[in-house]
């Protein structure tokens, strides 16, 4: 059950919503670890503050939200400029139950409420399928993967003890467990 009450029936729907879930944790734990200092630190070039990345993230899902399954209700979206790391953490999980849902309606007893994905407006959409999920993840992921990047770059490198917990996934699924 996720944070709104709704169960996913079908195996696939729980694994999924129960999958995005520790997505969302690995994310929160990063927010949590990260030195205060780096969240708007400015790297060389044309690349996004980790605070725009985390906003980018937030404001993916609404979207995906908006134009799958707007009946849930689309979370507000996040300004990069301004977002404090709590209003991340904040947004990402408001946005993240969203989206759960929306993968719980998907494949699980939703209804067919949501019966295709639309990625983008100017992208076709995709019937509900495994891709789904995994774009999702896939997206998330490598937002993640800069976020460490630059937090190195920057001279404010994670901790043994952050990086080892967010691909500590026998925990990360307990505490989801645990959640729900």
């Amino acid at each position: 059950m996720d944070a709104t009450g709704y169960k996913p029936s079908s195996q696939f729907g729980q694994a999924a919503v129960q999958i995005f879930g520790m997505n969302e944790r690995m994310n929160q734990i990063l927010i949590e670890h990260l030195d205060p200092a780096v969240w708007r630190a400015k790297p060389p070039g044309k690349v996004r503050t980790i605070a725009a990345i985390f906003t980018h993230v937030h404001n993916v899902r609404t979207k995906w939200v908006r134009l799958t399954a707007s009946h849930l209700g689309v979370p507000a979206q996040l300004n990069r400029a301004h977002c404090t790391p709590e209003e991340a953490r904040a947004g990402l999980a408001e946005s993240a139950a969203r989206c759960s849902e929306m993968l719980a309606e998907a494949f699980g007893d939703g209804g067919g409420r949501v019966e295709t994905f639309w990625r983008d407006g100017w992208a076709k959409p995709w019937p509900v399928g495994p891709e789904m999920l995994c774009y999702m993840l896939s997206h998330e992921a490598h937002h993640r993967g800069q976020v460490c990047m630059l937090a190195h770059q920057l001279g404010f490198p994670l901790s043994k003890e952050t990086t080892s917990g967010m691909w500590n996934w026998e925990k990360l699924l307990e505490a989801e467990r645990e959640r729900r």
